[in-house]
């Protein structure tokens, strides 16, 4: 039982590590566009960065819980 649990949890982190990879994607997006046509102001822009900080952080972290500890 233990088992089936850690794989649903993987899968659990592995979809939250795909939608979140997407939304990044999506803001980097969004950034560039607003930095190309000059219509963002600078506080959307830094908001969006922030955010854009935040993800990155969480993916490092799901990624960390889904890697195996390796013994040296």
């Amino acid at each position: 039982m233990a088992e089936n649990s850690s794989e649903e949890d993987h899968a659990a982190l592995r979809a939250e590590l795909k939608r979140l990879s997407q939304e990044h994607r999506d803001l980097d997006a969004a950034i560039e566009a607003l930095l190309h046509v000059g219509a963002g102001d600078r506080l959307q822009i830094q908001r969006l960065k922030k955010r854009k900080l935040l993800l990155r952080d969480r993916l490092a972290f799901l990624e960390d819980q889904l890697t195996p500890d390796i013994i040296a």
